[in-house]
């Protein structure tokens, strides 16, 4: 097997095969080194890794590959980090990053963060990692384009500040006052140090001479200890693997709910990057009122229901909460494109062709006269609705079920449901009311 190297932001994929033939994986995280040295490359280079919200790659799991006969490299990122700690052990760092690390003049995992977009957008940053501040301010110093003084401040300002938030325009605007900084800004375009992608090309560079030239003698690796913990990483990385792929090879059976679901999962890529880059996060109340929302549709209406159901779903209560929040990030990215959305939602009734059925529903309705109802009534149109017609109990908060239709409030979905109740009463559109649109829960599996 050829070398393997992940890698994210920090550099393209075609720049990694320019330099170096491999076969190339996304961001390192918890198992993955395990995983791929499991198939014996011949080497494994470590660029980039998740920090936040991923559980991170372990030091075993480099030490375990070590062992394994496999030469292990770090550099630029993660791999910079994790090669500082285990330089004694037989990882083989690269380039000044991962020698500021291990000397101990960096010390911050903060200063190679950086965000980025998701997978299926080629994981491009969207800020300017620590490393490459200092590396940038320092070229431009000693260009005699900062002077002293403003190389302190803007390295404070942009220390002080949250990786996410570490970006060349917002330092700009910033520091807009220092004087001289036009000059620096004007400079960046064609004078900026990507630090850390130098570095993994150093790094890349050096792991094709060890392959070519078969320059890398492996040392004495030390055992790793297979403890309980090593040998359940073991064991869940081994299964999941096999289960993942054969659920999701179930689910393209099934061609009709894979497109269904596949969009559902862009939509829910595209809200968690949208969540990521504005630094927002679903507050508790949001949790807990789409975690009420989703135990009443799928009646776990007692503790000992959900605990049953997240077993039988491989879920924890810490993977269940990421779900609510995912849905609350889709709900919240829906929200705030409320206004846009009609054009693209008759389009697409247009495309499946149910434009039609829903446009003489819509002609019938409006030729309904509706009478004064009583509170009482109304109550039991929407009880009609929710529990015949949906076949599911009413929500808790009809006005954020409302707001999740696109409707301003309750009173806006009552009067849409009286609509749908007077015209399904109607014995001469009772023909026309029996071909509506079935829910889509409803029509997923056959």
């Amino acid at each position: 097997m050829t070398a393997v190297v992940f890698v994210g932001p920090t550099l393209p994929c075609d720049d990694v095969k320019a330099i170096l033939d491999a076969t190339i994986l996304p961001p390192v995280k918890q198992g993955d080194v395990y995983r791929a040295a499991r198939d014996k490359p011949a080497a494994i280079g470590i660029i980039d890794g998740f920090f936040d919200g991923v559980p991170s790659v372990w030091h075993k799991e480099i030490l375990w590959a070590i062992e394994q006969g496999i030469p292990v490299f770090g550099s630029a990122s993660m791999g910079a980090l994790r090669a500082a700690e285990l330089a004694d052990f037989g990882m083989i760092g690269v380039g000044g990053i991962f020698e500021d690390y291990l000397n101990g003049t960096l010390q911050d995992d903060d200063e190679v963060a950086v965000l980025h977009s998701p997978a299926e957008l080629g994981f491009q940053p969207l800020s300017t990692p620590m490393v490459s501040i200092r590396a940038t301010v320092r070229h431009a110093k000693n260009s005699g384009v900062l002077s002293r003084e403003n190389a302190v401040e803007i390295l404070k300002y942009a220390k002080a500040r949250h990786y996410r938030q570490r970006n060349w325009k917002d330092l700009g605007q910033a520091l807009s006052s220092l004087p001289g900084i036009a000059k620096f800004v004007d400079w960046l375009p064609e004078g900026q140090i990507d630090a850390k992608a130098n570095d993994a090309r150093e790094m890349l560079v050096q792991m094709a001479d060890c392959l070519s030239q078969a320059t890398h003698t492996p040392r004495s690796a030390m055992r790793t200890e297979r403890t309980l913990m090593w040998k359940q990483l073991c064991d869940r990385v081994d299964r999941d693997e096999v289960q993942n792929h054969s659920i999701i090879d179930e689910l393209r059976l099934n061609p009709e709910l894979y497109a269904d679901l596949r969009t559902r999962a862009v939509l829910s890529i595209i809200a968690e990057e949208e969540a990521i880059a504005q630094d927002q996060k679903p507050d508790r109340d949001t949790l807990i009122r789409h975690m009420a929302d989703h135990r009443s549709r799928a009646g776990l209406s007692h503790k000992a229901h959900l605990l049953e159901w997240l077993e039988s779903n491989d879920l924890s209560p810490t993977s269940y909460e990421d779900i609510l929040a995912d849905a609350a990030r889709i709900e919240a990215i829906v929200a705030s494109r409320a206004g846009q959305l009609n054009g693209p939602l008759l389009a697409e009734l247009k495309r499946t062709d149910l434009y039609s059925k829903l446009r003489d529903r819509a002609h019938a309705k409006a030729t309904i006269e509706k009478d004064n109802r009583s509170g009482a009534e109304q109550l039991r149109m929407v009880l009609w609705y929710f529990e015949t017609r949906l076949g599911r109990q009413i929500p808790d908060n009809l006005d954020a079920y409302a707001v999740s239709l696109g409707l301003p409030d309750r009173a806006a979905l009552c009067d849409l449901i009286e609509a749908e109740f007077l015209y399904c009463q109607t014995e001469a559109n009772s023909s026309l009311a029996q071909d509506q649109t079935t829910p889509a829960r409803k029509r997923e599996v056959k």
